[in-house]
């Protein structure tokens, strides 16, 4: 469990981040919390040359709710979502996913732009993102540019994030309605077997609109605009409630591992997500 030699970098600026990765290429990545590439790299799974550790760059720890749109700093740390009281009652789906990422030790360290930024289908906050229609700002050489974050996962560990470009902040539309974050995992600590986010608008009895992600079902992040839409139009009765995890199921492509085999991770996934239906709903 000891990683091969690499140089450190510690950076006081963006500047200093982008010059090292014009320098050193695929050789180099940055480091946010580094709870998933320090484990990768004490395995040998990762070589990593030049490691930049961002925790010195000014402006990426800030937390701003406005009154269309909330902007996380990339380096917000899981605990500091938990902590922060406006972010709460502004989006409380944050929190409640936060509170079930891995563990207190972890989430003190661990940070929103490490958990999205690497492309892991098992991380809980990229299908949170989509379901949220989130957007990633990132910096590289050519300047900075937004990426919407139903189109950043292309396969597992592969984004549209290119490799010398630094994620620096998400931005995500002020949520509406009622939430639900529902996970089921093995034991504290672990990745999800399956885990859902939903966001539900009620208008009068009838859903409004709907969206609906799922996590680690995939090699990436799943949002089913389908599922979504089963639901809206509806009372959010038993019916729709099936017709919407159809969907999903429909849409997710999971793998046997030592979570379980495929039938057995389906399963639970449509359990997990009418979990989340029916709180969003009785939240909305």
């Amino acid at each position: 469990m000891i990683p091969a030699a690499f140089e450190y970098y510690r950076p006081k600026d963006m500047a200093g981040v982008l010059s090292i990765l014009e320098e050193h290429g695929d050789d180099a990545r940055v480091m946010a919390g580094g709870h998933s590439l320090i484990p990768m790299m004490k395995l040998r799974m990762a070589d990593v040359p030049h490691l930049i550790d961002l925790q010195d760059v000014e402006g990426m720890s800030g937390i701003e709710i406005g009154v269309e749109a909330i902007r996380i700093g990339a380096m917000v740390t899981q605990h500091d979502i938990i902590d922060h009281e406006p972010l709460a009652s502004a989006a409380p789906i944050l929190r409640e996913a936060a509170l079930q990422i891995a563990d207190p030790q972890v989430r003190y360290m661990g940070t929103v732009g490490g958990n999205v930024a690497n492309g892991d289908p098992g991380n809980d906050m990229p299908g949170l993102m989509q379901c949220l229609d989130a957007a990633f700002t990132v910096v590289g050489p050519d300047g900075e540019r937004d990426i919407p974050a139903r189109d950043f996962y292309e396969a597992a560990y592969m984004t549209a994030r290119e490799d010398e470009e630094v994620l620096t902040a998400v931005t995500i539309p002020m949520p509406k309605g009622g939430y639900a974050y529902e996970k089921q995992k093995r034991k504290i600590g672990d990745y999800a077997t399956a885990a859902a986010a939903v966001q539900i608008v009620n208008d009068g009895g009838t859903c409004a609109s709907a969206s609906i992600a799922m996590t680690n079902l995939s090699d990436t992040p799943i949002y089913s605009e389908a599922a979504g839409a089963a639901l809206v139009g509806t009372s959010v009765d038993d019916a729709a409630m099936n017709a919407a995890v159809a969907a999903m199921l429909g849409d997710i492509d999971p793998t046997e591992d030592n979570r379980g085999p495929i039938a057995f991770k389906k399963h639970v996934a449509g359990v997990i997500l009418r979990r989340a239906i029916e709180r969003a709903w009785s939240r909305a």
